[in-house]
């Protein structure tokens, strides 16, 4: 790695949240390796050149399509990153595995179908199998010659997991399995499932299950909004027999299998929204930039301008929390012994699980960046934005899926307040000490808001100022009733909603500040400009998500003592308009390459 990455030592996710911004290690664009780059090219290269040609026959699911792509894909080397050499993968870091994701995302069916085979289809087995499974599955998934699927979800379990009814008879030698399994991606084709049952109709388990088995089959395939190329059929269990050699992990200990696995889900998802964003946003410059009306093309009109300013600084924040978090999770692997006889269950625990809140700001950011994104495209290009002549229409359909699965983007704003008020409640994060730093500053006005100095001032104060608001906001919630808080769903929103803007804005402006000097003046000011506009309208809304708290939280003087905390924190208006008009003549003057260093 470069000199603008900082040192990785060790960091406990979310450790932002009480850290001043830049003192947390972060990845940035300018780290990556020619190999790394030379890995993302090939994926590129293969979406462009052997998928998209035959977009037809994917959106139509014709026989067969899906599954000799993902075997072409193995032939290239696109299903073994994230397996390890000693099974015959390449056993890459995560920053490279998501950089191979996000250039490969430009046809979501074959993304989703990709990733499921490759992320929670593989995964499982890789962090929690025992040593004869791996040897026996993961060299015929890295090359392709078997494909996985993931049986989580069933008909009446879908953000409740745990609520399965697939049970796991035990019988001499084994069990029987019996049960539906709904909307499984890559069901029609895959050799191998993971799936999920309650042994004894109690003991959440997860099982290794091949196709072959006899009880095993599927239904017909779903008819989607989106996503239409991939496969997502039921998967009907009968009396379908698994050996005891089958279990993976641990009896009972299928929780830990399903939500650690979904944590890299959702990271993976986030990044490749990112990548299927950044491509809707390049048809939509190059569009704006050759439409002509009016005698001028519509790129240079003020409300076109708006809308690619505004995409570009959401894919570049994006960005920057995607490779930070995966930079963090490479670092927590790196310090491991690979040959410990902890170490399986060690990299789950410090490098996975860690990053839980992390995992699900990636997914919810990511995916509505992507939704975003492909809207304001779409309007862009106007009517031909409509028509399947241009891509805009396809990642508008395929991206609706992105904020259901993985975990519903609901489901994912609850985790993150609610892990971070466990972990606070475990003593985890030094919040304790961080609320009695905030009374001090806010006790002595001198100290407050907090003083920053050297480039991006005001927004790297903002950032500060974020996690001070966040830190007291939460306590007054904490403090009043803690045992009610899980319930309060529209609470636990508005406060998730302030978190993810506060690692956005801690992200991107410590990004910003590393990214200095790399390229020209001009690719400085660029990503400045983007910050300064992200930061304004994000420490706006951590102030309004906690005016919005405490007013529906207290009431008479106790709520006049807290609401003066607003007098205190600064604003930071902007001349938003000027600075979006230079971020899109930017953008249409030299591309989007300078933003992302790749």
């Amino acid at each position: 790695m470069g000199d603008e990455t900082q040192a990785t030592g060790e960091v406990a996710g979310a450790t932002w949240l009480v850290a001043a911004v830049g003192s947390v290690p972060q990845f940035t664009g300018a780290d990556f390796t020619d190999d790394d780059r030379l890995y993302a090219k090939t994926a590129e290269d293969f979406v462009r050149n052997e998928v998209l040609p035959r977009l037809e026959e994917i959106e139509a699911k014709e026989a067969g399509v899906m599954p000799a792509l993902l075997k072409r894909a193995g032939e290239l080397g696109l299903l073994m990153v994230d397996i390890p050499e000693k099974y015959g993968g390449l056993g890459l870091r995560k920053t490279t595995s998501m950089l191979v994701s996000e250039h490969g995302a430009l046809c979501a069916s074959f993304s989703v179908s990709w990733g499921a085979h490759t992320g929670i289809g593989t995964l499982p087995l890789v962090y929690y199998g025992t040593e004869a499974q791996k040897q026996k599955y993961l060299p015929r998934l890295a090359t392709g010659e078997w494909l996985a699927a993931y049986a989580l979800t069933e008909p009446g379990s879908g953000s409740d997991a745990l609520a399965a009814r697939t049970v796991a008879t035990p019988e001499d030698g084994g069990y029987r399995l019996s049960g539906t399994k709904q909307f499984i991606t890559n069901a029609g084709f895959a050799d191998l499932f993971t799936v999920f049952a309650k042994v004894g109709g109690e003991h959440f388990t997860a099982f290794l299950v091949e196709r072959a088995t006899p009880g095993l089959s599927t239904g017909p395939e779903e008819k989607k909004l989106g996503i239409r190329g991939s496969s997502t059929r039921q998967v009907i269990l009968e009396d379908a027999r698994a050996g005891t050699d089958k279990v993976l992990g641990q009896v009972g200990q299928g929780h830990k299998i399903a939500f650690n696995i979904l944590n890299i889900g959702r990271f993976k998802l986030g990044a490749g929204s990112v990548g299927a964003a950044k491509d809707c946003l390049a048809v939509a410059l190059q569009y704006a930039k050759e439409r002509q009306q009016f005698r001028r093309p519509i790129a240079s009109f003020g409300m076109i301008q708006r809308k690619l300013a505004d995409m570009a600084t959401r894919i570049y924040v994006a960005d920057s929390m995607s490779y930070r978090t995966a930079g963090l999770m490479d670092a927590a692997a790196e310090r491991l012994d690979p040959s410990g006889a902890d170490y399986a269950e060690r990299l789950v625990r410090e490098s996975v699980e860690e990053y839980t809140i992390e995992a699900s700001i990636l997914k919810v950011f990511g995916t509505e960046t992507l939704d975003f994104v492909a809207d304001e495209s779409l309007q862009i290009l106007g009517g031909y934005g409509f028509t399947a002549e241009y891509p805009v229409e396809r990642h508008y359909r395929d991206a609706r899926i992105n904020r259901i699965f993985e975990g519903t983007n609901e489901i994912n704003r609850l985790i993150i307040p609610a892990t971070l008020v466990k972990r606070i409640g475990q003593g985890r994060l030094p919040y304790a000490d961080f609320f009695q730093q905030v009374d001090r500053e806010i006790a002595d006005r001198a100290s407050w808001p907090p003083a920053v100095k050297g480039p991006l001032e005001r927004e790297l104060r903002a950032a500060e100022v974020a996690k001070r608001v966040i830190a007291y906001t939460a306590r007054v919630l904490i403090e009043r009733d803690l045992a009610s808080l899980k319930d309060k769903q529209q609470h636990l929103e508005i406060l998730a909603n302030m978190i993810i803007d506060c690692y956005a804005m801690d992200s991107v402006v410590n990004r910003t500040r590393l990214l200095a000097g790399h390229g020209s003046p001009e690719d400085d000011g660029l990503r400045l400009a983007m910050t300064n506009v992200f930061v304004s309208s994000a420490n706006e809304r951590v102030i309004d998500g906690a005016r919005r708290l405490l007013v529906n939280e207290l009431e008479g003087e106790e709520l006049r003592r807290h609401l003066a905390l607003e007098a205190i924190v600064p604003h930071m208006p902007i001349r938003t308009i000027a600075v979006k008009t230079r971020i899109a003549e930017a953008l249409v003057a030299r591309g989007l390459g300078p933003v992302f260093l790749r």
